[in-house]
Order: structure tokens, then C-alpha cells, then sequence
């Protein structure tokens, strides 16, 4: 087999520790996007977490243990915050490594971008959902934002700032994957991330895809994976797909006609072609990261209420008052989002289920059940042709056994960071 690592696991245990802390640091914003999961509001709230509890945050983020899990500073806008780039620096002082990911307003400035790098911010994630402003400023509510962000995207590379470009595919932008990609390729990005809607917020009011659309922009995603390091944001039978083609590749077999692909995904593949995005630019895929809502991923909100997902409502306590490292360990909802026999419908039979999982956040937006089916995955259990290879992989794939805990001990004293590589690798859930 060419690849046998096809799904890259977290090295830690994630029952004990978060690959990805992201914050709500505010929900205002000058935006109106037609997604936006915070329903973002001009003004800051009173009750959002000041600068000492948002400093006490991160000293809760830095008792997980070295390396502490990333930690990604998010909103509405976070350049609202007077104090941002005074969190930055604290982060940096405590071991907690600090990304950031703004709107594209007028507040996205190259001296902002400088303020934050000298503060030590180990990146940028940027948010760009068309390849023409009317498309993107469209969607975004706002006039100019899509000239923004690309000028923010180029001063963030010239300052050495790594770059993370977040799309959100939906109907509007469906036609036009290709030739966001086509920008990605062109401005240069550590990462493309393509998130798949999830209807909580503005964004209940959008339209819905099919599960066979969303099967098609997957592989479409994993074809241009050559060109571009991608993953996916809230689809995680991404994963699925990566071991689906892998084996398809090794066997010789036609991944078109074995998963049943559609019109669109062929539409898109062409374009990809025509615009010379299926030439690999890269030796080798980012294989995607198994991280789901609960299992590596944790959202605190403005107000300091901790979340498996910036989509999944469900409240498991606040680091006001209860340790963010007590509350991804022992809540009942965090521990039963880890166990994949909790899982309901098809996806508590499917084979792929402990390197999938699906949406938590969208099982939930749609059925209010957390445990429920991925509405927005149409594979059925066991219908994959090739089961004893894909047993074979999945074996050679398997996470290494979780390290004995370490007897308990204080939180390690604050050291200074160096500034490390942006790597979120993570599921980047409430990025705007």
C-alpha cells in the first residue's frame, strides 16, 4: 500500500488534553454574514471575558501540559479588543502558542498585522468565500471586504505571518471551489480549509447541500490536495473519503464509478483541469487530522462557556468557574462525544465511525441529538467494496495506546515561547 498513513492521530491522548482551544473573544463585528454562527452585533458585550479572566484562560490552556494545545483567538472580530495584542504576548509568557482570525474589515490593517507578529501571533486565518468581490462581499454583507482581505493575506506573508484561508462552501459558491482554490495556489497559504456549513446562527437560514453534493466537493477537495495542503472544517467524513481513495488508488479502481459521484464533482474536476490545479505541486498530501467536537477541539465562548463546538450549543460548564482542564476531562457531554458507540443511526454502524465520527454540531443543528446520524453524509455501512483492505488500513492507521497519566502536578512555571510554526491543524470551528 502506498500510503499507509492516510489519517494523521493526535499525539497526545484526547481524553486528556485539546489539540485546539478556540475563543469567541467578542461578538462584535462590523460584518453581516449571512453564515455567521455568533449572529455577530456592532457592539461588545459587558459580560465578555476581560483581560484578566481572559489571561486566566490562558493559564488554564497552559495547565493541559507541553506542549499546550494551540490556541486560536476568534470572534465576531478580535480586533475589537483593545487588549489583543497584550494576550498575545501573555500567551507567548505562559507556553501557549496564539493565532488569530479576524474579519475582513476596515480594522485589518497592515499596522495591526504588524502589532500582532511583534506580539508573537503564530498566525493568521482569513476567511474567503469567492474569487470575485461581488461574490464575496455578497455573502459577507459588506462592501470591500473581499479587497481587504486579500491585501491583509499578502502584507501577513511579506511579515512571515503563516496563513490559513477558510472558505465556507455554499450554494452561492458551489461553481466557483475551482477558482478559489486558483487564488490559494496563486497568493500561497499554509492551508486551505474548506467548511461545510452548519445550521446554527444566520446560517439556518441559508440553503442546505445534499449529502451527494457534499460527497462530490470532498473528493473535489481531495483532488486539488496536491496543489494545496487542504482539509475540512465540520466534514469529517473527509477522513473517510482520504482512506476510500487511497485504496481505490492502490486497486486501479475507478473512484468515479466505485463512490457514485455526481455531475457536480465531474463539473469541478474539469474546471480544477482547466485551470491547472490537478498538476501536483506537492510530493504529498497533508493527511487531514482525526479531531472532532470534544475529541481534540474546545470552544469557550465570549462569556466564558466551554463548548465541544462553536456549533454545538450545548453548554459543559465555565472557566470562570470551573478549570477548563476539569471540563474537557470529566463533563459528561465531552466524555460521551469520545465514544464511538454512542453514535446513533448510521454512523454508530459504520465502519469508518472512530476515524469519523461526523458532525456533532450539524447532527445536533438538525435533530437536536448529538449522538444522531451526520445528516449531510449519504454512505451507507459496509457498502465500500474493498473492506478487507480498508481493514488492513485502518489497522495500519490505528492511533498508538494512550500513555499511562502521569501523576498530577502543578501547572508548569510560565515560559517564554519561541516563535513556533502555525500549524492548525485542527478543526477551526468559529472561525468567522
Amino acid at each position: 500500500m502506498s500510503n499507509p498513513h492516510v489519517i494523521r492521530h493526535q499525539r497526545h491522548d484526547s481524553a486528556d488534553r485539546p489539540f485546539i482551544v478556540i475563543w469567541e473573544s467578542t461578538r462584535a463585528c462590523p460584518l453581516a454574514c449571512l453564515h455567521c454562527r455568533a449572529e455577530a452585533v456592532p457592539n461588545r458585550d459587558p459580560r465578555e471575558l476581560d483581560t484578566p479572566a481572559a489571561q486566566d484562560l490562558l493559564r488554564q490552556i497552559a495547565a493541559f501540559g507541553r506542549p499546550a494545545p494551540l490556541f486560536v483567538i476568534t470572534g465576531g472580530d478580535p480586533f475589537q479588543r483593545p487588549d489583543l495584542t497584550e494576550l498575545i504576548s501573555y500567551g507567548n509568557e505562559v507556553g501557549v502558542r496564539v493565532a488569530v482570525s479576524p474579519s475582513g474589515t476596515p480594522t485589518l490593517t497592515a499596522d495591526r498585522l504588524k502589532e500582532i507578529h511583534a506580539a508573537g501571533a503564530a498566525g493568521l486565518s482569513l476567511s474567503l468565500d469567492a474569487s470575485t468581490p461581488e461574490l464575496h462581499d455578497g455573502f459577507r454583507g459588506v462592501d470591500g471586504v473581499y479587497r481587504w482581505t486579500l491585501d491583509a493575506w499578502d502584507t501577513a506573508r511579506e511579515l512571515g505571518l503563516k496563513v490559513q484561508i477558510n472558505t465556507t462552501v455554499a450554494r452561492h459558491n458551489l461553481d466557483d471551489l475551482a477558482e478559489i482554490v486558483r487564488l490559494v495556489a496563486d497568493h500561497g497559504a499554509m492551508l486551505w480549509s474548506a467548511f461545510f456549513l452548519v445550521p446554527t446562527g444566520r446560517a439556518r437560514s441559508l440553503g442546505l447541500l445534499t449529502p451527494s453534493e457534499v460527497e462530490d466537493v470532498l473528493n473535489f477537495v481531495y483532488d486539488v490536495g496536491l496543489t494545496v495542503p487542504a482539509k475540512t472544517t465540520e466534514a469529517h467524513h473527509f477522513r473517510r473519503v482520504a482512506l476510500q481513495r487511497q485504496i481505490l488508488a492502490d486497486t486501479g479502481d475507478d473512484h468515479v464509478r466505485t463512490l457514485g459521484l455526481g455531475p457536480l464533482y465531474l463539473e469541478l474536476r474539469e474546471r480544477a483541469r482547466e485551470l491547472g490545479l490537478l498538476e501536483a505541486a506537492r510530493r504529498v498530501r497533508r493527511p487531514p487530522l482525526d479531531v472532532n467536537a470534544g475529541r481534540g477541539f474546545v470552544f469557550v465562548s465570549h462569556t466564558g462557556s466551554v463548548h465541544p463546538s462553536g456549533f454545538l450549543p450545548l453548554d459543559a460548564g465555565n472557566v470562570r468557574t470551573t478549570p477548563l482542564t476539569e471540563i474537557y476531562r470529566t463533563s459528561e457531554l465531552f466524555t460521551g462525544l469520545r465514544d464511538p458507540d454512542r453514535l446513533g443511526g448510521r454512523c454508530g454502524s459504520c465502519e469508518f465511525r472512530r476515524v469519523c465520527g461526523g458532525s456533532r454540531s450539524r447532527a445536533y443543528g438538525l435533530t437536536r441529538d448529538p449522538y444522531a446520524e451526520e445528516p449531510w453524509c449519504g454512505y451507507r455501512p459496509g457498502s465500500f467494496p474493498h473492506q478487507r483492505e480498508l481493514t488492513a488500513l485502518l489497522n495500519a492507521d490505528a492511533p498508538p495506546p494512550a500513555p499511562t497519566p502521569a501523576p498530577a502536578s502543578p501547572p508548569p512555571a510560565p515560559v517564554p515561547v519561541p516563535a513556533p510554526a502555525y500549524d492548525p491543524h485542527g478543526e477551526q470551528q468559529g472561525a468567522p
